[in-house]
């Protein structure tokens, strides 16, 4: 009964920076590619500005 619920509250919370970053790097066609998004990556990309 509560696996259910679970499933539900894991597909409902936001995804972190890190697993957005992830996703992004996985997204990558080439090495070319995977290069410039890392660099974007650590140009800071995905964390929050500090406004």
């Amino acid at each position: 009964m509560f696996t259910h619920l679970r499933k539900a509250a894991r597909a409902l919370r936001p995804s972190t920076s890190a697993e957005r970053e992830l996703a992004y790097l996985n997204e990558a066609t080439d090495r070319i590619d995977l290069e410039y998004r890392q660099r974007a990556v650590d140009r800071g990309m995905f964390r929050n500005a500090g406004f």
